[in-house]
Order: structure tokens, then C-alpha cells, then sequence
């Protein structure tokens, strides 16, 4: 499956709300990568300015790497800007309930990455990539996400090459 990506450019990401539902909450952070095949392009760290993150559990988690993140107003800033980041690349989400709500209102094509994993999403599937494909574990679970991909592909292809 993993060999569909391969010639194509596409985003990874991921999204930390501030409450599960987008009624009622906002996007603290969204860390996304565009890549090519599996060459990377760009970064997009974005992240709601702090005093904006009401919730003192989300504040500590994001307390890390400040410095690389750009800072926005609003989940809609956010948005706007990454949607001009993604152009119409295919989004490969975590698929759990609030990454299909925040992006309910982005038009591109969506899939599960796990399905490029062969995982499906559950609580521990992070500490199984880890695990699986020998990563440390990371703030960045994008680039978690991507390691995994590059692993995957390795895997691919030595079983192509059996």
C-alpha cells in the first residue's frame, strides 16, 4: 500500500485541540509535513499563542521547542494558513474524532495513515510504532508518523526483494 505514496506529494499531520469538540474548542497546535514521495519539502508548526490555551494539561504538553512554532490568534488563522500550505494534497490523518472535526471544512482527499502502517489508530499505537520500528519516542508525532512511513517502505521493498 505504501508504494501508492511513493510518486506523490501529500501531508502528514497532526492536531492537539483544547477540547475534542471544534464547537467548543480550538486548535492549539497543528505540526504537518509535506512530502514528496518520501522526501520532505516543508514544515508547518503552528500553534495558538499560550495565553490563548486556557487549559493548563494542553499548555504543559506543548511546552517544549517554543521557538519553532509560529503563533496565531485563532484556530481560523491557523486554518487559513494551512490551507495554503496544503494546496490540494491528500491529507493522511490520524483518524480519530476530533482531527475529523477540526478539518470537517478542508475539501482534500483524507485517509487513515495507519492504513499505511498497517496499524489502525488506538490509544497505545505510538508506543507499538515505537516499538515496531525502533524510533525514540518524540514531541513530534509527525515525524514519528514520517520515520514510520520510511520504515515501512524499507519493509516494502526487502519483501519485494525476497
Amino acid at each position: 500500500m505504501i508504494d501508492k505514496l511513493l510518486n506523490k506529494e501529500y501531508i502528514v499531520l497532526e492536531i492537539v485541540p483544547t477540547h475534542p469538540d471544534s464547537r467548543y474548542g480550538e486548535i492549539a497546535q497543528l505540526s504537518a509535513l509535506k512530502l514528496k514521495g518520501l522526501t520532505l519539502l516543508e514544515r508547518f508548526d503552528y500553534r495558538l499563542k499560550e495565553d490563548l490555551v486556557m487549559n493548563p494539561y494542553i499548555n504543559e504538553m506543548l511546552n517544549y521547542d517554543k521557538e519553532d512554532f509560529t503563533y496565531k490568534n485563532s484556530t481560523e488563522e491557523i486554518l487559513k494558513d494551512f490551507k495554503k500550505f496544503i494546496s490540494k494534497d491528500l491529507l493522511l490523518i490520524i483518524d480519530n474524532d476530533y482531527t475529523k472535526d477540526y478539518l470537517k471544512d478542508i475539501k482534500n482527499k483524507k485517509e487513515s495513515i495507519f492504513s499505511y502502517l498497517n496499524t489502525c489508530f488506538y490509544d497505545d499505537v505510538f508506543k507499538e510504532l515505537c516499538t515496531k520500528y525502533h524510533l525514540e519516542p518524540s514531541n513530534y508525532i509527525v515525524d514519528l508518523l514520517y520515520e514510520s512511513l520510511i520504515y515501512e517502505s524499507n519493509n516494502s521493498q526487502q519483501d519485494v526483494n525476497l
